[in-house]
């Protein structure tokens, strides 16, 4: 029979089984009875695990907005360049950052001085400057170790321990960083709460740092753009100024660049050249006013290459819809503000009409003593007559209407302008007054506009310097050509002044002593100078005359006494 067949050995295995039940029923029996304890220490584990497993997304949800928040709002302030609104923004993030009751951001300014730029409260408000509160003693000390500042409690902290801002301003949490602009302190932000305790901590100390160091870029770029805006709004006045002065001034500026290309033109240049800036400018100055150019370039190259000025250069120029013009230029070199040439300032100036009134007022000297010329003032003068005694002479060429006869114009009037310019002269020496050429006689007269207490005498000198002219021209001329002048003189009233339209004006003399002058010169013999009486009573004592036949003229219905000059004693 085998061995597990033995009743001894299934008797030994039954009770090993039996053993094995009872311990298993024991075992189940106790875990029923302290499952509930198992079940219950492993939920208070659980669920301790849980509020910890919580604290940490917490803490982690808050470090994700908080980083969240300052990557957006260094978004923001680095997006504007507007000074006060970076400022504001700064102000308000970190006060929504760090739980802060206030918070103040100081600058240094020009002087380096750190003054406070903008204070706002948690109910995002500027803080009135009446309620600067806060602790010097924090900021001068991260304002000199350029270190940040965290008390939780600055009532009980060692460091501040008897100071009287934090004791006075009753400050309980403060954090203070510094502003860090490429490695020097430009400033500060100051945080704090005067309510609570422990509201900062590392987290948000480090927190305000790195938003500081983006602050302080931001704030920077809006300085260099406020200082940019506020140079570029400076340059466009002085621009504007520019214009302004360029478009006022009587000449005309052009200027080129190192290769000759117009950069600017005035008005004035523009009237004088006859285009208009949009026409030169850009242009090259060759292409534009080939003419001018010819003249100016070897100039500009002068300019250029010496660089030295050319001042009073005059050139005659002539343009199709203009004619012949005359011109006065002035080339400078243009430089910046290094003192380099930059290229040719050009200083236009035309002289056409000046020096045609310059003619005219030489021909005018021609006709009035310039001395009596200085004393007119055109502006001055009205359209109306003033009396005034005159003593008026008249001089004619005598046989001049047959002498005409045998001459070709052009001869003709060669002739007879050098002894009207002899007669000029005379009278322009003794400081009379030419009125006018009458064909081959000339009319004048003494005493106006500027006094002549002898202007008597003055006449009658002039009278006989024609005589000694004529002889001299005699000398001079071909016998044909030999011819005289009789002279008459007259002293009496006359009107004397501007007479005729505000478009055409004679500054003359208009009277019956004018008139008796004219028929006294009429019955002058060649080369005779007969003169009133009236005139003679005013020179009897220093001239040498005679008496002549009395004249009866047109008009008159007395005779007329006149008298012979034969010459001065």
């Amino acid at each position: 029979m085998p061995e597990e067949n033995d009743p001894i050995h299934l008797d030994k295995r039954i009770q090993v089984i039996s053993q094995t039940i009872t311990k298993l029923r024991n075992d189940l029996i106790s875990t029923r009875e302290n499952l509930p304890i198992i079940i219950n220490e492993n939920m208070a584990l659980l669920e301790k695990e849980l509020s910890r497993f919580g604290h940490q997304v917490k803490s982690l949800e808050e470090e994700r907005s908080k980083m969240l928040a300052l990557t957006n709002i260094s978004q923001v302030i680095n997006s504007s360049l507007e000074l006060d609104e970076v400022l504001r923004i700064v102000m308000d993030t970190i006060i929504h950052l760090t739980n802060a009751e206030r918070c103040y951001l100081m600058l240094r300014d020009e002087q380096g001085v750190m003054t406070t730029r903008i204070a706002r409260n948690w109910e995002q408000e500027s803080v009135n400057p009446s309620e600067y509160a806060i602790s010097q003693t924090v900021i001068r000390r991260v304002i000199e170790k350029g270190q940040p500042v965290l008390s939780t409690n600055a009532q009980e902290d060692p460091r501040f321990r008897g100071q009287d801002s934090i004791v006075a301003y009753n400050v309980r949490s403060i954090l203070c960083v510094p502003l860090m602009g490429k490695s020097i302190l430009s400033g500060v932000i100051y945080a704090d709460n005067r309510v609570q305790s422990g509201i900062f901590s590392i987290r948000e100390r480090d927190l305000l740092i790195a938003f500081a160091n983006q602050a302080a870029i931001a704030i920077e770029n809006a300085r260099l753009f406020t200082s940019l805006r506020h140079s570029l709004a400076n340059v466009t006045e002085l621009k504007n100024l520019m214009d302004n002065v360029f478009s006022s001034i009587a000449s005309g500026v052009i200027t080129v660049d190192m290769k000759d290309k117009i950069t600017f033109c005035n008005p004035v240049a523009e009237v004088i050249l006859g285009h208009t800036a949009v026409e030169l400018v850009g242009q090259q100055l060759d292409e534009v006013v080939p003419s001018l150019a010819k003249d100016l370039l070897p100039h500009i190259a002068k300019v250029r290459q010496s660089d030295q000025p050319i001042v009073d250069l005059e050139v005659t120029h002539t343009l199709p819809d203009r004619g012949r013009l005359e011109w006065r230029l002035n080339l400078s070199p243009l430089k910046d503000a290094d003192q380099t040439t930059q290229g040719i300032a050009i200083v236009l100036d035309d002289l056409t009409e000046r020096k045609h009134l310059e003619a005219q007022r030489r021909l005018l000297e021609r006709m009035v003593s310039p001395s009596v010329l200085a004393q007119l003032e055109p502006d001055s003068q009205q359209l109306s007559g003033k009396r005034v005694d005159i003593t008026t002479i008249f001089a004619d060429i005598r046989d001049f209407t047959g002498f005409s006869e045998k001459l070709s114009p052009e001869d003709l009037v060669a002739i007879l302008n050098r002894y009207l310019a002899a007669a000029a002269e005379a009278i322009l020496e003794q400081g009379g007054t030419i009125d006018k050429f009458l064909g081959d006689a000339i009319m004048a007269w003494f005493n106006a506009p500027i006094p002549q207490p002898d202007h008597t005498l003055h006449a009658v000198r002039a009278a006989l310097v024609i005589q000694e002219a004529t002889h001299r021209l005699h000398a001079e001329l071909p016998a044909e050509a030999h011819l005289s002048f009789g002279v008459g003189i007259h002293y009496g009233e006359a009107v004397l002044g501007l007479i005729g339209t505000e478009k055409r004006i004679e500054y003359t003399a208009i009277g019956d002593s004018v008139n008796t002058a004219k028929r006294i010169q009429e019955n002058a013999a060649p080369n005779q100078i007969l003169i009133s009486k009236d005139a003679y009573e005013r020179v009897k004592q220093q001239v040498k005359a005679r008496p002549d036949t009395p004249l009866m003229v047109k008009g008159k219905r007395d005779p007329i006494e006149v008298y012979e000059i034969l010459g001065l004693k």
